[in-house]
């Protein structure tokens, strides 16, 4: 249902009335109005004077009595506005405000000295500003009482005299982008009209309400919970009153459950009202809240967006928690003429927009994810007589969600390996430490898996009780796959929706020891839900076990102190078919070789039989189905003996291996590098084999269709 009020237009003035309006001026205003009225109203035409005859004649002799003054109509403008109604006993900036505006002209002045004279105005509204602001409206009642059909001054600061007030008090500032006729360009070029004067017998058309977040935390700050779209038609309209109400969980109450609700447009924040009392409810049953002495401008089809926020307690009682409907009950608004409209039924109340209000930390997470700055699998060099420090082994991102998450504890899963015997993390790791968003942390205390098991013989450790205190227990683990555990005691805090990376840098043994571990032994580094399981990190609470999101597994680093190294970057392969009907395909991989600490040699022998148990030369495996194959292996090495490439200390040669597959059936085949086989003796007997980096999809070739 709407309401509209319209104006009647009762305009009484009498000699009386303006001679008693006249009798405050000064003298020598007294004599210029007997002097100008005298000679502007004649005695045979005064009694045919219309009201708006008088009117303008007032407004003139206004105008003129200012100019025998030698005062003006009103000071500079201070550019300052008035959003809310305001009456005698309120308080605050605006009242200071107010009272210094009708000071700066001598008419509508608060008192002439002492409390709320010029430059002692308070905060206060007290009878003195209720008594100017009357001044004011009769001063202007054409623009103030006469529309809404007053004839008497009420005292109260009002839609319509705060409308008159900010329209007078607007600072009009030149703009440095003015097109021929005056207007302003706005960003994207168009010209912005500047005038805002409202036009026009607007009505409501649409009014729309869209849901906000969908959970909202308690002590949750300005959390949108709905944003209102309003469109006007017919004109142009200032809202000035809205009311809306909050509904909640069966035997809750939305005063107990909120600390204060806004209104916000374009981003600006235009009103707030408490809701942690009862006695700021209008209908405490329907939890009714009420914002007045608005002055939301929509104009004439063109939607405005009002967005509603919500400040949420801390410490919620459960009654509090769970899904809370948001509503609006009614709009009020003017148009141009100051018809003034009440709508407080469709479409002002036909949507709503739900959203939960849970307990803190629900939703916080910490996600844990493999960086895109994570090395590659790769061969290490490992200097023979001394450590290599500084090797880095994993890098993940840790991404905190929902809230700032603060770090405690982090464990790091380590695993050592090779093919040619057992090797342990104490043989292979001097040192090892995280660096975390800049900041540097040493392992505080180890645990293998028979620390975590009591001996039991896996690993995926259940708790982390058995975790070793002291790093001492790191020098004498016997074991290749090892838990370490870094104390960050909360000098980590990861911002809500921030990332940062986390680093596992170690510093590699050297291998003067032929015992302690041979080339080709591997490190790898990871962080699955194993390890999550024994993290420690706050939110707005302790973060439980399932708050700890994702995994971060690294490729293996292949250490070599000495011998040969293919890296996986020097790898490429290409495939053809040849024949009439594609009937043998071609298969061509070319890889690297590097020869450390000495001259090494590899044989050309490339067996006809995809096989991987040789003695010597290169292994490779061909799948897709059966078939003959031939195989033949060119370097750009020397070869100084005949049929063994020579690959010299510090130098890297290219090998290519071209594998030719005639099916015995039509198939989809591909070809995979599988080992290579170097020997310090020149004549390439004793051969060793080299393991490659994982994964071993980094070192085949790509399918192809070959008929059979």
């Amino acid at each position: 249902m709407s309401t509209r009020v319209n104006p009647t237009h009762n305009y009484l003035i009498t000699f009386m009335t303006i001679a008693k309006d006249f009798a405050s001026k000064a003298g020598i205003a007294f004599v210029a109005l007997a002097m100008i009225f005298t000679m502007s109203v004649p005695a045979s035409n005064a009694q045919t004077q219309t009201p708006e005859d008088l009117q303008k004649m007032i407004d003139t002799l206004m105008t003129q009595i200012e100019a025998l003054k030698g005062g003006t109509a009103s000071a500079t403008a201070s550019g300052y506005t008035w959003t809310r109604d305001l009456k005698t006993g309120a308080t605050g900036a605006d009242v200071m405000e107010l009272q210094k505006f009708l000071n700066s002209n001598e008419d509508t002045r608060v008192a002439a000295t002492g409390v709320g004279s010029a430059g002692m105005e308070t905060s206060y509204f007290g009878p003195a500003t209720a008594a100017a602001v009357s001044k004011f409206q009769m001063k202007y009642r054409a623009d103030i009482l006469s529309p809404a059909g007053l004839v008497n001054p009420t005292g109260f600061f009002g839609p319509s005299t705060r409308a008159k007030a900010n329209a007078m008090n607007t600072v009009t500032t030149p703009t440095p982008d003015e097109d021929e006729d005056g207007s302003e360009d706005d960003e994207d070029g168009t010209d912005e009209d500047e005038d805002t004067t409202l036009s026009g017998e607007a009505s409501l058309d649409t009014f729309e309400i869209e849901d906000g977040e969908s959970t909202v935390d308690e002590g949750d700050e300005d959390v949108e919970i709905g944003v209102i779209t309003a469109e006007f038609v017919d004109g142009d309209a200032s809202i000035s009153r809205l009311d809306i109400t909050l509904e909640g969980p069966a035997s809750s109450q939305p005063w107990d459950a909120f600390e204060e609700v806004s209104l916000w447009v374009d981003g600006e924040e235009v009103a707030r009202v408490a809701a942690d009392d009862e006695d700021s409810y209008l209908d405490e049953d329907a939890g009714e809240l009420r914002f007045a002495g608005l002055d939301i401008v929509g104009m004439e089809d063109e939607e405005v967006e009002i967005t509603v926020a919500a400040t949420v307690q801390n410490n919620l009682d459960s009654t509090e928690l769970g899904d809370w409907t948001f509503a609006a009950s009614a709009l009020r608004f003017f148009d141009a003429d100051g018809v003034a409209t009440t709508e407080d039924s469709a479409p002002v109340t036909d949507d709503t927009s739900t959203f939960e209000i849970q307990t803190a930390g629900t939703d916080e997470e910490l996600g844990i994810s493999l960086s895109s700055s994570n090395p590659d699998a790769t061969d290490v060099v490992v200097d023979t007589d001394t450590d290599t420090n500084d090797v880095t082994i994993l890098v993940a991102d840790l991404e905190a969600n929902d809230n700032d998450i603060e770090l405690n504890r982090v464990v790091v899963k380590v695993d050592v390996a090779n093919g040619y015997s057992t090797t342990t993390a104490a043989t292979v790791l001097d040192d090892i430490r995280l660096v975390i968003d800049g900041q540097t942390f040493d392992a505080e205390a180890v645990g293998t898996e028979d620390d975590y098991n009591a001996g039991a013989d896996d690993d995926t450790p259940s708790t982390a009780t058995g975790i070793a205190e002291g790093f001492s227990e790191f020098a004498s683990s016997s074991q290749a796959s090892v838990w370490y555990l870094f104390d960050i005691d909360g000098d980590v805090v990861i911002d809500e929706d921030s990332e940062v990376a986390m680093e596992v840098i170690v510093d590699i043994n050297d291998t003067d020891d032929a015992a302690r571990y041979p080339n080709g032994t591997t490190v790898k580094a990871s962080v699955a839900s194993t390890e999550t399981n024994e993290w420690t990190a706050e939110g707005a609470d302790d973060l439980g076990n399932s708050q700890f999101d994702g995994s971060a597994v690294g490729d293996e680093m292949t250490l070599v102190a000495e011998g040969i190294v293919v890296p996986v970057d020097g790898f490429s392969s290409e495939v053809k078919t040849l024949g009439t009907n594609d009937t043998t395909g071609e298969f061509t991989l070319e890889f690297e070789v590097k020869a450390i600490e000495g001259d090494f040699y590899i044989t050309d022998n490339a067996t006809d039989a995809a096989s991987t148990t040789l003695d010597d030369g290169i292994g490779y495996t061909v799948t897709g189905g059966t078939a003959t194959v031939t195989a033949s292996l060119t370097s750009t090495a020397d070869e100084d003996t005949s049929g063994v490439f020579t690959v010299r200390e510090g130098e890297t040669e290219t090998f290519t291996l071209v594998v030719t597959v005639d099916p015995v059936s039509t198939g989809v085949f591909r070809v995979e590098l599988d080992e290579v086989y170097f020997s310090a003796s020149a004549n390439g007997t004793t051969a060793t084999e080299v393991y490659l980096p994982t994964p071993e999809q980094d070192f085949r070739t790509a399918t192809k269709s070959v008929n059979g």
